[in-house]
């Protein structure tokens, strides 16, 4: 029998019912998924089979996450010089595992860190995800239950929301090979599609207008970003009562060179469309 098929029913009747957790089958039932969560062998999104459709958010896997904030108790946390006070222990077993992880670097019991993944002193929550040969960078975060593709790269200060709530909610999804710049926000259960670039100081929500501007015609997106997409800060005017106003948005100004290999793709669209990182 299959986890999900031993572990969804009884935290889908726990999460319709609280009272559920006094009977230890279910209280197993929670701390089993989140243990499954953290060895990779669950994951709060799952891809889709094709690159033409959608993630599928599995709702009962955040409800266990929610449940195990329930039945935790605050603890006092000691890991060399460092003292924490929490209800979630830090992960654990970087070595064995293949991972790099730089102090004061830290991810939560019930993340999943692929091997090669660097994390440098930046964060990651419950139920996230972050592929092989990703690099977390200095103060980067990655929110609860978010899904960072493998050979991305997460530059200084990038915060990736979390989407705990409700649970059937898609979190932030950053697909494989994406370059992050600087102190990019992205909320809201966004989805970066492949290979894309996402230039520095850009916020992306589920409103945030995503203008491709490189055609003849401007396309507007929302809440997605298409792969290989180089993508900027923008400024667009809108009319309010008060008089026109610029409100933030993002612009796609381009897409990587399809005839490089990833890394020279990377340079090559820095250089063409002089986007900061």
């Amino acid at each position: 029998m299959s986890l999900e098929a031993t572990l969804r029913p009884r935290v889908e009747a726990a999460f319709a019912d609280h009272d559920l957790l006094r009977h230890p089958d279910h209280a197993y039932a929670v701390e089993g998924t989140v243990s499954a969560l953290d060895r990779g062998e669950l994951r709060v999104a799952t891809p889709p089979e094709n690159e033409d459709g959608a993630w599928t958010t599995n709702a009962w896997v955040k409800q266990a996450i929610l449940l195990y904030f329930a039945i935790r108790r605050m603890e006092k946390l000691a890991i060399g010089p460092f003292e924490y006070h929490d209800k979630i222990p830090l992960k654990t077993g970087y070595e064995a595992a293949g991972v790099r992880v730089v102090p004061p670097g830290c991810a939560r019991f019930g993340s999943f860190l692929e091997a090669g993944v660097i994390l440098m002193p930046g964060y990651v929550n419950i139920g996230a995800r972050v592929g092989a040969g990703t690099m977390v960078d200095t103060w980067a975060t990655v929110g609860s239950c978010a899904q960072i593709g493998r050979d991305c790269h997460l530059a200084g200060g990038v915060g990736i929301g979390g989407v705990l709530e409700p649970p059937n909610a898609s979190p932030v999804i950053v697909e494989d090979g994406v370059f992050v710049g600087s102190r990019v926000v992205i909320v809201d259960g966004v989805r970066i599609g492949k290979e894309a670039v996402i230039g520095a100081g850009v916020v992306l929500t589920s409103s945030t207008p995503i203008l491709d501007v490189s055609g003849p015609e401007v396309v507007d997106h929302r809440g997605s970003v298409p792969a290989r997409s180089v993508v900027i800060p923008g400024v667009r005017a809108k009319r309010f009562p008060a008089g026109e106003y610029g409100v933030p948005c993002a612009l796609i100004i381009g897409q990587r060179n399809a005839g490089t290999d990833r890394k020279v793709s990377l340079n090559s669209a820095l250089r063409d469309f002089a986007v900061s990182v």
